[in-house]
């Protein structure tokens, strides 16, 4: 696969200010990938030995499936298939155990060619942030203007600082995550205990005032869980 299509400027992430910049860097990640493999790409053979030894999860089985290229995926999930009897239904021979069928079974339900592609990139784009961070005062500001960072992402971004920064460095990264998602989350507290009151009686009416809150829901699962409902 040409790794070049996983290459990001990390500056282009974090200019929109809007939603969270590690799901934006993510989403752009997963997009990239999966319109390539469902492209020309689909029918190289390094792709497709790939496709078919780790597959796919449901999240981006779910996004390929939204393409209009089913025929792509028909034919990866011909071979896709194909490669699952052989390894795990078929009959073991005499020097195969049991037990390498189940081992077998396990692999093929826990891996997924967009997640490796989209982890290996995500991995070398945190590099370029903490580089950025430390070595850049516009950067800091960039960071810190950011509208919120989502929970799984606060907590990727404090856990890979440890060991991607100095010791000083990565205090202030990780004080800066959580002032941007503590900012957030008072917020959007607001927003849906707010939608919650909405439905006492006393609220309901032709003037009634939602706010912000008619997406706080969708709102609040996006940033807990760093996908769109």
């Amino acid at each position: 696969m040409r790794e070049s299509i996983l290459t990001i400027p990390v500056s282009e992430i974090f200019e929109p200010r809007k939603g969270c910049p590690i799901c934006r860097m993510r989403d752009m990640l997963e997009k990239r990938t999966t319109e390539y493999i469902m492209g020309a790409a689909m029918m190289e053979p390094d792709v497709r030995i790939e496709t078919n030894r780790l597959g796919f999860c449901k999240t981006h089985f779910d996004q390929m499936l939204k393409q209009k290229n089913r025929l792509s995926l028909a034919l990866m999930l011909e071979t896709r298939l194909e490669a699952i009897e052989k390894e795990v239904f078929s009959k073991p021979n005499v020097f195969e155990s049991k037990q390498k069928k189940v081992k077998s079974l396990v692999r093929n339900n826990s891996t997924c060619f967009v997640c490796s592609k989209v982890d290996w990139a995500m991995e070398r784009l945190m590099v370029t942030v903490f580089e950025q961070y430390k070595a850049s005062k516009e950067f800091r500001e960039l960071f810190k203007s950011q509208e919120y960072i989502c929970l799984p992402h606060c907590e990727l971004l404090c856990n890979l600082s440890a060991e991607g920064l100095d010791k000083r460095t990565a205090a202030d990264l990780r004080d800066d995550c959580i002032a941007i998602s503590s900012k957030y989350i008072r917020e959007l507290y607001g927003d849906v205990s707010h939608f919650c009151s909405m439905f006492d009686y006393r609220n309901n009416g032709e003037n009634a005032d939602w706010g912000n809150s008619r997406d706080a829901v969708e709102r609040a699962v996006e940033f807990l869980t760093s996908r769109k409902p």
